[in-house]
């Protein structure tokens, strides 16, 4: 495969997830906002969003206060913000014209019809009243690329790289939500507004039915913290996601001839901490410090595919 292509279903499978991830983000802040007010904090829970987006320092450079206007405005539209909903889409379409005969068409058409509507998007349509009904629809229209995706695509090199790029994205997306809620998940009280955020973190990543699932007990934060960085049955734990970004890789490394590099190591041995992690040890050692190491060699991971498989 060349390496073109390689890049471009990379970050075809990266900015649908994370359009997805920050829909999911909105709606959470969102929610804790209104649970945050009652302990005149609202205006830190957008803020919170930013930085488990990675996009505090360009919306810092564009306005003073994060509130939720300017929040969601940024994270949805503004053209200078690389992470916002519309330009993910616009990113992704880009990449899926690039390599369009590798895509199939249910894939083709869930992209470009999504981006046929958001072109449309005025700040009316998402703003107020209007927000949640909004972002469901963006989770809806990655859900159907995805499914598309899961159901009509051969399993070849490009459906390997697609995969590579959702998984990565996912994983870092889950830590930073972690590491910004971080403090929810360390504390010893249990009240209602707590309980409720609780909640919330859960449901940023559809978990809240899973918790109970798996637990079926109440709410406790340790427990949280397991089931989204320790626990394989939750899709969108940091152990799934490299359970599929190691899969994945070997499957190209496969494709390839078996030929791998140093993203092959850094992915096994990221796969292999949280297979024998326990929890107790990384509360003990620290759960910010921990999911700030996860945030990092994510990134560095991900330099590292690229260097091996589309800059090299």
């Amino acid at each position: 495969m060349l390496s073109r292509t390689a890049d471009s279903l990379f970050w075809l499978g990266r900015y649908t997830e994370r359009a997805a991830n920050v829909a999911r983000g909105l709606a959470v802040a969102s929610r804790m906002a209104g649970l945050s007010a009652e302990l005149n904090a609202e205006s830190d829970e957008w803020a919170s969003l930013l930085v488990a987006a990675g996009c505090e320092q360009g919306f810092y450079e564009k306005h003073q206060e994060a509130t939720e206007e300017k929040v969601v405005d940024f994270l949805v539209r503004d053209s200078d913000n690389p992470s916002g909903i519309i330009p993910c889409f616009a990113a992704a379409r880009h990449n899926g014209r690039t390599v369009r005969t590798a895509l199939t068409v249910d894939m083709w058409s869930a992209l470009s019809d999504s981006w046929t509507r958001l072109r449309e998007i005025t700040p009316a349509d998402f703003q107020g009243e209007k927000l949640h009904g909004f972002l469901e629809w963006v989770c809806e229209r990655v859900l159907l690329f995805n499914g598309a995706a899961m159901d009509t695509m051969i399993r070849d090199e490009a459906w390997l790289f697609v995969q590579l790029g959702t998984a990565l994205e996912r994983a870092d997306n889950t830590a930073r939500l972690l590491d910004v809620k971080h403090d929810l998940l360390t504390s010893a009280q249990e009240t209602t507004v707590l309980h409720g955020q609780w909640q919330a973190v859960l449901q940023s990543v559809s978990a809240l039915r899973a918790y109970h699932w798996v637990y079926r007990d109440r709410l406790v934060p340790a427990r949280i913290a397991e089931l989204m960085i320790l626990k394989r049955e939750l899709p969108r734990s940091l152990a799934a996601c490299y359970d599929r970004v190691c899969e994945a890789l070997e499957g190209i490394a496969v494709c390839q001839g078996g030929r791998k590099g140093e993203c092959h190591r850094m992915a096994g041995e990221m796969q292999a901490k949280l297979r024998f992690g326990r929890i107790e040890e990384i509360l003990e050692g620290g759960l910010h410090d921990y999911l700030t190491d996860m945030i990092v060699r994510a990134a560095e991971l991900g330099a590292e595919i690229e260097a091996f498989y589309i800059r090299a």
